[in-house]
């Protein structure tokens, strides 16, 4: 009987401060977790699993590491949030799969993302036409983002905290040099003063950060 009331004691406790951990991290959904993200909640499980199933070894054992990958995990949040090259090599880019009504082969071999994954998300969004869609993106989550022809454009974004993202600008036939002369022409003489900007109906939009 001891044993029932010892495990139940450190299943409260440790679903407590897993709970707490996982409020802390921040409020995603499974589909949109990063490998990071998912790698921390899994070992977290591991380490709580162990602690309920191990009744000789002191709970403070599992406590600790549970705090230390809170720790690693908020620590890894802040570097990446200001540095966008980090975040792209850790969760990528989005992905075009289909372009003008034609399935990118080369993009979907590098993806490893098959035609039954395809049809199956594009028949879940009640799409039936690949000739209908103008733009379709493989998100970083695995989800398909799609943007049929004849309704609104998808906008790409070409600064984001200060990093210009070169492929965006390729992609609408624009370069740097062409988005320096924009931001000239409206004050703006440094990349780095600006939080967003869009190119949209043929005009620039961007929101300058915040000052401190």
């Amino acid at each position: 009987m001891e044993d029932y009331w010892l495990i139940s004691f450190r299943t409260f406790i440790l679903y407590i401060i897993v709970l707490v951990v996982f409020r802390l991290m921040g409020k995603r959904e499974v589909g949109e977790l990063s490998l990071l993200d998912f790698a921390v909640y899994v070992l977290i499980a591991e380490v709580a699993s162990l602690a309920i199933d191990n009744l000789d070894q002191p709970l403070m054992l599992a406590i600790v590491p549970i705090i230390l990958l809170f720790i690693i995990q908020y620590l890894n949040a802040l570097f990446i949030l200001k540095n966008k090259k980090m975040r792209d090599a850790i969760d990528g880019d989005p992905t075009i799969v289909i372009r003008d009504g034609r399935i990118v082969e080369a993009e979907m071999r590098r993806q490893r993302y098959n035609l039954d994954d395809l049809f199956q998300q594009l028949r879940e969004q009640g799409i039936t036409s690949v000739q209908s869609i103008a733009y379709a993106f493989l998100e970083q989550s695995g989800k398909l983002s799609v943007f049929q022809k004849g309704k609104d454009p998808f906008i790409l974004p070409l600064i984001l905290d200060g990093y210009v993202d070169e492929k965006h600008l390729t992609f609408i036939g624009k370069d740097r040099k062409w988005l320096e002369d924009m931001l000239r022409n409206e004050g703006i003489h440094s990349m780095d003063e600006v939080f967003y900007c869009c190119y949209e109906n043929e005009k620039l939009h961007y929101q300058l950060k915040a000052r401190k």
